[in-house]
């Protein structure tokens, strides 16, 4: 007997997310190769035969200035693509990250088909703040694929089913022991490597770029040869250019994704803004620590909201605490340099944080199936269709 073709709809905002649906496309299209899928995203998912109904890059839009000029188009768009799903009669909608978009169409499909299996790819951060976020999805959505280890209750509670699925830096491509060998023998130096990432968003940068040339600045006596490496994104290059002209060590700044990776497998230490981008660390065994500033009154409102006492991934997964975090009042130069100038070289912070890295990594799911691969079975049963 021949098995029955499924029809997926997948929908997914930025950039992250149409990485993750890629993935999982792939992952089903090797389970299934009768899956019929439709859908909205971007370049990775339309590689892998899936026709986008607008263009995704219309949904990557963040914070209120810049959604508000938005907002009559962005409602049309849910309209639109909330009609196209219930049209394509699928066997199930899978909604991927960007829930302030996905979710409203998930609630619209919701109401007209209430029969219809609803998926969302990558669970909110209740742990971290706003845990209604997890009641508020359950009404809309069925099933969860969750990126971190210790998620699933939380999703549990609030109604839903969820399966812990993998983190998609475990099968991020890496440099090679060989490329980064090279790379550092281009920069030409033989001091320290260290990797300067003051964030991808403008205000991240402007705050954060003084800091770090502040710390650099306490940095080279000590290393006089050191050498700083700051990958970037085309976006805010010029605007880097100009932020680090001052700094004491001027950095080699690096936007090719090859470089990216390059430098992130020879560097020593990073001095990072806080984000995933600790996962991207952990991955190439870079020991690092985490600064981040912002306006006043919103970091006093992070503070009254937050649910843990640490920010950094790497913390939380391996459940230790040994990434030293400078935040708000104490994302200064005089506080960060010591502790920076304490992972160069051997010795027990440095060797911490290897260790909770690899743990990380390990819980992460670095050294099993893919992820897509994972969250391709994780789908498959939530429909009934793994036996199909």
């Amino acid at each position: 007997m021949v098995a029955r073709g499924i029809r997926l709809y997948l929908i997914a905002g930025e950039a992250s997310g149409d990485a993750l649906g890629a993935a999982l496309l792939a992952g089903l299209r090797s389970l299934r190769p009768d899956l019929q899928v439709q859908g909205i995203g971007g370049p990775l998912m339309q590689a892998e035969g899936l026709h986008s109904l607008f263009a995704m890059d219309e949904l990557s839009v963040m914070g209120l200035a810049e959604v508000l000029p938005k907002y009559a188009h962005l409602k049309r768009r849910i309209r639109e693509a909330a009609a196209d799903v219930l049209a394509a009669a699928p066997d199930a909608l899978i909604t991927i990250d960007s829930p302030d978009f996905v979710l409203r169409v998930a609630r619209i499909v919701r109401a007209a088909r209430p029969d219809l299996r609803t998926i969302h790819y990558v669970a909110p951060s209740v742990w971290a703040w706003r845990p209604g976020r997890a009641a508020n999805m359950a009404p809309v959505i069925d099933h969860v694929l969750a990126l971190l280890p210790f998620e699933p209750p939380y999703m549990t509670d609030a109604g839903m089913t969820c399966d812990f699925v993998g983190h998609p830096v475990v099968s991020a491509p890496r440099a090679s022991a060989a490329e980064a060998l090279a790379f550092r023998a281009e920069l030409g130096r033989g001091g320290p490597l260290v990797l300067a990432l003051p964030g991808s968003r403008r205000g991240e940068v402007a705050r954060l770029a003084p800091v770090i040339g502040g710390v650099l600045d306490r940095l080279r006596p000590a290393f006089p040869q050191a050498q700083v490496v700051l990958p970037t994104l085309r976006p805010v290059a010029a605007m880097v250019e100009d932020l680090t002209a001052d700094w004491p060590i001027r950095p080699r700044i690096v936007e090719a994704p090859e470089a990216r990776r390059a430098a992130f497998a020879a560097a020593d230490v990073a001095i990072a803004a806080s984000g995933t981008v600790s996962l991207e660390l952990a991955a190439n065994g870079v020991p690092m620590v985490i600064a981040y500033d912002m306006h006043p009154l919103t970091m006093w409102l992070m503070r009254r909201m937050a649910r843990v006492d640490t920010v950094t991934l790497v913390n939380l997964v391996s459940e230790t605490r040994v990434v030293p975090e400078f935040l708000g009042g104490r994302c200064t130069p005089e506080l960060i340099a010591p502790a920076l100038l304490g992972l160069i070289g051997p010795g027990p912070a440095r060797d911490a944080q290897l260790a909770a890295m690899r743990l990380t990594m390990a819980r992460l799911g670095q050294g099993g199936d893919p992820p897509g691969l994972r969250a391709a079975r994780s789908v498959l049963a939530a429909m009934g269709a793994d036996r199909a």
